[in-house]
């Protein structure tokens, strides 16, 4: 208000001074307003892969609440680190938001070398997604259970070989958790990727495969679990690694970012519209096709929450494989 009376040349009469305080104040108001033009998020993987399917279907849901354009990009390398780190760096303003899983947070600033970005420069907004592992043998495979992988691994300590898709990736992680839980020795080869992963299993290179089960190509391998709390209602024969007997599941879980600093009123304003745009039904209809785990929404605080486990969780997890270097 007196930066407006600054303004003011001579004196006034009151109508004056009130038409003059509504059409100077009050368009400064307006021009604060959020959103006030087009928002980006980066995703930090290539286009056509689960995550970038699944923030293409939450920006039509984010754009149509916030009446602004909803721009995807995809920044890819380092494990998601560098567009990561890009988001970071951007200015707290809720128009630079990062769409990415939990290990942005809690594996890539350990693993990554050249992460250069703390875990805590990054604020949730919303939690959108939960993505399942799966074990994958050949068709033909001995193998038909976790239990039988398990028994021969014990009776041919480092023998028996799997592929991953990457050092430090979920499906990675969700194995060597399963080796402690089990105290078992296994053969381990990382690729780049889940994609890769299917035909060396298929080949019989390795004797199985722990993988997205986004990723999991249809028909081509069996998937002999999962690892999660309760069977996935896309494959409700297959049945989880839990109930195998192996207190083992680890899921990939994520949703929307910003950058550290982000104002609480332009955090709530995008939180509320992330809560809209995750329940129309093109994002609905994505995340069943991706054969996503149960739990998609959660907010801000719920994200955090389950955030700040994750991160301690991966620490000790990483620790076992010598991270950080």
């Amino acid at each position: 208000m007196k930066a407006c009376l600054r303004r003011m040349a001579a004196p006034v009469t009151r109508a004056v001074l009130a038409t003059l305080l509504a059409s100077v104040c009050v368009t400064g108001s307006q021009a604060a307003e959020f959103p006030s033009q087009p928002i980006e998020i980066t995703v930090t993987f290539a286009p056509g892969g689960t995550p970038d399917i699944l923030a293409r279907a939450l920006s039509e849901g984010l754009a149509s609440d916030l009446k602004q354009p909803v721009v995807v990009v995809n920044k890819l390398g380092a494990g998601g680190a560098i567009g990561a780190a890009t988001v970071t760096r951007a200015k707290p303003d809720g128009y630079s938001l990062l769409f990415a899983p939990a290990l942005v947070q809690s594996v890539a600033p350990i693993v990554q070398s050249g992460a250069n970005y703390q875990p805590d420069l990054l604020v949730p907004i919303c939690q959108t997604f939960e993505t399942q592992m799966a074990l994958v043998v050949k068709p033909d495979s001995p193998y038909k259970t976790v239990g039988d992988i398990i028994a021969a691994a014990k009776a041919n300590p480092g023998k028996l070989s799997y592929g991953h898709a990457g050092t430090g990736s979920i499906p990675h992680l969700a194995m060597i958790e399963l080796a402690n839980v089990t105290k078992t020795e296994f053969n381990v080869i990382p690729y780049k990727g889940d994609a890769e992963v299917p035909a060396p299993v298929l080949g019989g290179i390795i004797d199985f495969g722990p993988m997205t089960l986004s990723s999991v190509p249809k028909g081509a391998v069996k998937i002999i679990g999962i690892f999660a709390n309760k069977r996935n209602p896309e494959i409700p024969d297959v049945p989880t690694v839990k109930e195998q007997g192996f207190d083992v599941a680890p899921t990939s879980f994520g949703g929307l970012y910003g950058p550290a600093g982000l104002p609480a009123d332009v955090k709530a304003r995008l939180e509320s519209a992330c809560k809209s745009a995750a329940a129309t039904p093109t994002y609905l209809t994505t995340a069943k096709r991706a054969m996503l785990g149960a739990e998609l929404y959660t907010d801000g605080a719920t994200f955090g929450a389950r955030l700040k486990k994750d991160i301690e969780e991966k620490k000790a997890l990483l620790k076992t494989l010598g991270y950080p270097k």
